[in-house]
């Protein structure tokens, strides 16, 4: 019988019992490649844990987001990657919301937040406090996201605009840095929420080669 952490299937024939003979079961037993983790194995930190530990620094700004699906998706992917915050601004909508939930599963309680109705209020409050605001967008002297270079001891804030009409102009032209997500087909923009994880990922990973982050 396999033992330790291995998982096998098993694969069982039974013989029913014809003309006196006996039953007959054979247990074969298979290695699984690449088994699948169950959640209990992948060893997260509680809600409470999250807000107590370290951070990555870099703060998300939702500039108008419509789609609470969205808002709800941009809350989990900002928990993956220990964001500092998010707010919320002008009709973007806040929790608790079941259709932010619906998308959240929970982030909503892990990752701090705040509503505010200006954006323009918020990244000029930031920016005093040394925060260097780059807003996501396709404009005139973009830098493209391979090509963003982050700096250490800086913390930085992601704007991210409506489904439609994208960031407002004057947030675009208040921010320190335009960054653009390069795309090579026919569409011309991406849904806010995978523009979100996208970019996330990227300067998380630049962050973590400069930072000691998990």
């Amino acid at each position: 019988m396999p033992t330790g952490t291995q998982v096998f299937y098993e694969f069982v024939k039974t013989h029913k019992k014809v003309s006196g003979r006996n039953i007959v079961k054979l247990s074969i037993f298979v290695p699984m490649k690449n088994r699948k983790l169950k959640n209990s194995e992948l060893e997260r930190i509680s809600p409470s844990e999250y807000k107590e530990g370290a951070k990555t620094p870099l703060i998300l700004i939702l500039d108008n987001v419509r789609s609470l699906n969205n808002i709800g998706s941009v809350f989990r992917t900002a928990d993956a990657f220990l964001i500092e915050k998010i707010y919320l601004c002008g009709i973007t909508a806040s929790p608790p919301h079941k259709d932010i939930q619906k998308t959240a599963l929970g982030a909503t309680d892990s990752v701090d937040w705040e509503y505010a109705e200006s954006t323009q209020t918020v990244i000029e409050s930031l920016q005093k406090e040394g925060v260097v605001v780059a807003t996501i967008e396709q404009a005139e002297n973009s830098v493209l996201l391979q090509d963003f270079e982050v700096e250490c001891d800086t913390s930085y804030a992601l704007v991210f605009g409506n489904e439609v009409k994208g960031v407002q102009q004057d947030i675009v032209s208040s921010s320190n840095v335009v960054i653009e997500i390069p795309q090579y087909g026919t569409k011309h923009s991406l849904n806010i929420s995978v523009s979100t994880g996208v970019v996330v990922w990227d300067i998380y990973s630049k962050l973590k080669a400069l930072h000691d982050l998990p």
